[in-house]
């Protein structure tokens, strides 16, 4: 039988259900529970869970359960215990499905505010690298931009981007207010397919500095190139993602 819970402060409108004849240790189904509630933005980040006791009173759980579970989300990152605060919700982290979607559309869509700032915006001539990622002649133009992409004000990732010089207006404040893809839909620009590279590697000073994590934290990296439906190849990107709040969610097939 399910046990529903009115909790106080910021777990009080959750709803939060425990189901005691399911296989599902009690723990995990509190705990995945919170952790959704936390991706979806119900739990913003500085949300307290308040009291343990408390939340297993009302759940009538032991709070040897409700500490495991809380602790669990605390290994992933998503909560923080403060001494004299209590235990705060920190961020949730980013599923992004593997598919040829823009970063900012996906964040926007599982409501986790996306914001942009960008560092640098300027035009310069094409490396070997990036002309035969994009099918141009070395040295021929390019329009390059870098952007620091955050949620809930807090920085994700950490975007560089190459699109064939005259392709489409990409001024600051429209790189600010929405994402690369939304603006090639705009401009009339199809896309169709993408060749995309995934790996990891450990931050640089630098990076960790840009990402607000210890220098030679873990970081998810992603190459990609995006053609229209002519087969041109309108952006070429590299991009580094904070481990910590960040991961590719894909489904494998098996091929008969």
């Amino acid at each position: 039988m399910g046990v529903t819970s009115t909790t106080t402060g910021s777990t009080g409108s959750l709803g939060l259900r425990v189901d005691r004849s399911s296989p599902v240790p009690l723990y995990y189904q509190l705990a995945r529970q919170l952790e959704s509630a936390i991706e979806h933005g119900a739990l913003g980040p500085g949300s307290l869970l308040g009291n343990e006791i408390e939340l297993a009173g009302r759940l009538g759980l032991s709070r040897p359960t409700v500490r495991q579970a809380i602790q669990s989300l605390v290994d992933k990152g998503l909560l923080v215990r403060r001494r004299g605060v209590g235990t705060q919700v920190v961020h949730s982290q980013v599923k992004r499905p593997l598919e040829l979607s823009s970063l900012y559309d996906d964040l926007e869509a599982a409501g986790q505010q996306p914001t942009t700032k960008v560092l640098l915006s300027e035009f310069r001539q094409a490396s070997a690298e990036v002309a035969a990622a994009l099918g141009i002649a070395e040295g021929a133009e390019v329009h390059f931009f870098e952007r620091l992409r955050l949620t809930h004000g807090q920085p994700v990732a950490f975007l560089s981007n190459f699109v064939p010089a005259g392709l489409l207006d990409l001024d600051t404040e429209r790189l600010e207010s929405t994402g690369l893809y939304r603006m090639m839909r705009n401009a009339g620009i199809t896309l169709h397919s993408a060749h995309q590279s995934v790996g990891a590697r450990i931050a640089t000073p630098e990076e960790a500095d840009r990402l607000g994590e210890p220098e030679g934290a873990a970081l998810l990296t992603m190459q990609r190139t995006a053609y229209d439906d002519t087969g041109r190849a309108v952006e070429y990107g590299t991009h580094i993602y904070r481990a910590s709040r960040y991961s590719f969610d894909f489904q494998l097939l098996v091929r008969n």
